[in-house]
Formats: C-alpha cells, sequence, structure tokens
C-alpha cells in the first residue's frame, strides 16, 4: 500500500480522533477508553494535535493511519499509533512505523498493552525488545502493559553535545 506522510493539520482531528476511537474498539475490546469518545475528539483537536508531532498517512487522498511521536533527552517515543483496521495487514502500519524509524534518533520507545498480541507481534517483528512488563497501575486503563525498546544499531553514533 502506498502512502504519503504529513504533519496532522487541525482539519484532520476528527479523522484522527476516529482512527483512535476504532482501532481501540477493534483491537483492544479488553481496554475500554476512560475517555468518552467526545473527550478523546476534543482532547485530539485541542491538545494532542496542536502540541505537534502528529503525522497522517494518506493513502488515495484519504487518512488511513496516523502516528504520534515525542524525543526526550534519553529516547523517543512512538506514544500513539493507529491504522484504520479496514486496511490493517496491507503494510501501512509497517510504512509508518518505517517513517517514524527514519525520522526519530533511537532509542524509540513504545508501550504496547500484554494483551495486545498483534500489536506485540508486529513490534517485536521490527525489532523492538521488551524493556519490562507492568501491572497497569501506571496507564489510564490499568492494564498489564509493556514496554518495548528498539536500541540503537551497532554502527550509529551517540549524539553527544560537548
Amino acid at each position: 500500500m502506498k502512502a504519503s506522510f504529513r504533519a496532522a493539520t487541525a482539519k484532520d482531528a476528527p479523522r484522527i480522533g476516529d482512527l483512535l476511537i476504532s482501532t481501540r474498539a477493534v483491537f483492544m475490546p479488553y481496554a475500554p477508553s476512560p475517555h468518552s469518545e467526545a473527550e478523546v475528539r476534543a482532547w485530539v483537536a485541542s491538545v494532542l494535535v496542536p502540541q505537534g508531532g502528529v503525522t497522517v498517512a494518506e493513502v488515495g487522498g484519504r487518512i488511513l493511519g496516523t502516528l504520534v511521536t515525542t524525543r526526550e533527552a534519553e529516547a523517543s517515543w512512538i506514544s500513539q499509533m493507529a491504522v484504520d483496521p479496514a486496511v490493517v495487514g496491507r503494510g501501512l502500519g509497517s510504512a509508518l512505523l518505517a517513517f517514524a524509524l527514519h525520522t526519530l534518533p533511537r532509542p524509540v520507545r513504545l508501550h504496547a498493552f500484554q494483551a495486545n498480541n498483534g500489536a506485540r507481534r508486529f513490534y517485536e517483528r521490527h525489532g523492538f525488545v521488551a524493556l519490562c512488563l507492568t501491572d497497569g497501575r501506571d496507564n489510564e486503563e490499568h492494564c498489564p502493559d509493556v514496554l518495548y525498546e528498539l536500541a540503537r544499531a551497532p554502527n550509529e553514533a551517540l549524539n553527544v553535545k560537548r
């Protein structure tokens, strides 16, 4: 599936909200959102998109995926990734992840719910390694999760300021 990637704009917020809501409903029924759909949509429009770091994946002019990344001193983070359930398994998630890994310095970290076997297989297939399992007390859903990391490549130099 050939996709183009671009930074999200305010007009993309409704579709990003749709993607986050639908992927949770389809792939994570064990982790219902602690927020109503209206609250999720308001957060996407008023916080998530304006803060930046949100990328959308378009295929044929339609947004079919989204990715949210941040950078911290010790690691980069993928904090959200969602692909329209109707196109999962057709390469868009891999393309989004490749885009993220091309633009983010390593190590790259992310969390996934332990029960989300599909996501766990996906990230492990792409080289992510589980660093630790938690009981979920620190996430809003209170569902056990796993912290993943894709470490620096052996030949990747540290970006240290002197």
